[in-house]
């Protein structure tokens, strides 16, 4: 019994060392949230829960960050500030466009742009999604601690995404995280115009543990019972009010 015991409050006391941890990390990241540099960024914060996401994802400001395919930048005008003064973020694949607008920028000192060259993308005639070689990530150190994509994965068929999710592995450290957010399609649905958008979190799950990795968690912060998974996630009854999956996998 008291051996139980101590394992309850080693338990909690772990659980709230934890929270204690990302405490300096969230205040980072609030004041970035508040900023004028993200103009009107900040109109999805409710819907896309920064703080919630990036606390379940692990992040702190010490950390190693790798970004895949950022976009217009919205989550990465949260983490370089967060990350300038202690830690560093890479983004990579499609991201030359926000490392060029936010060059020079402060709270932008540790951002670097790892150059992914776009005639690797491997389209074919009338297929939406896109394929990639085999490649790694041209980081001297392999020291990542962290690999974050945002509602990214769909964009590329499963050759691509194998691809993806091995140089993945091979960037980031041992005990090094990868997560993935991305839109929820329903288990085993075939392919069409109105899913196409959309991907099946178990087939996703399955891909990233064929790639090496372990699976560690899942959250349903971005779960929307209301979505009723059948259509385009750009349509204006859809848009922004999409179920997402939130995985969270480990390189062991």
């Amino acid at each position: 019994m008291k051996y139980l015991l101590a394992l309850i409050c080693l338990g909690l006391s772990s659980s709230l060392l934890a929270e204690s941890d990302f405490d300096k990390t969230e205040a980072k990241l609030k004041v970035a949230m508040e900023h004028e540099r993200r103009g009107e960024d900040n109109s999805r914060d409710k819907n896309r829960m920064p703080v919630e996401t990036l606390k379940f994802f692990g992040l702190r400001d010490d950390m190693t960050v790798l970004e895949l395919l950022p976009g217009g930048g919205w989550y990465t005008r949260l983490l370089a500030p967060v990350l300038e003064d202690d830690g560093k973020l890479y983004v990579s694949i499609g991201a030359e466009r926000v490392a060029k607008a936010t060059e020079g920028q402060a709270g932008f000192g540790a951002l670097e742009l790892i150059p992914f060259n776009r005639e690797n993308f491997i389209r074919t005639p009338g297929v939406r999604r896109v394929s990639v070689p085999e490649f790694s990530f041209a980081i001297k150190k392999k020291n990542v601690d962290l690999v974050l994509t945002f509602r990214n994965l769909h964009n590329f068929d499963e050759e691509g995404r194998h691809n993806m999710n091995k140089a993945v592995f091979k960037v980031l450290k041992s005990g090094g995280h990868y997560g993935i957010i991305d839109h929820t399609r329903r288990h085993m649905e075939a392919d069409h115009n109105e899913v196409w958008r959309r991907m099946d979190p178990v087939q996703v799950i399955k891909e990233i543990e064929a790639a090496g990795f372990e699976f560690v968690d899942y959250s349903n912060l971005h779960y929307r019972a209301d979505d009723e998974l059948r259509y385009e996630v750009g349509r204006k009854s859809v848009s922004g009010n999409t179920d997402r999956f939130t995985l969270l996998f480990k390189k062991p």
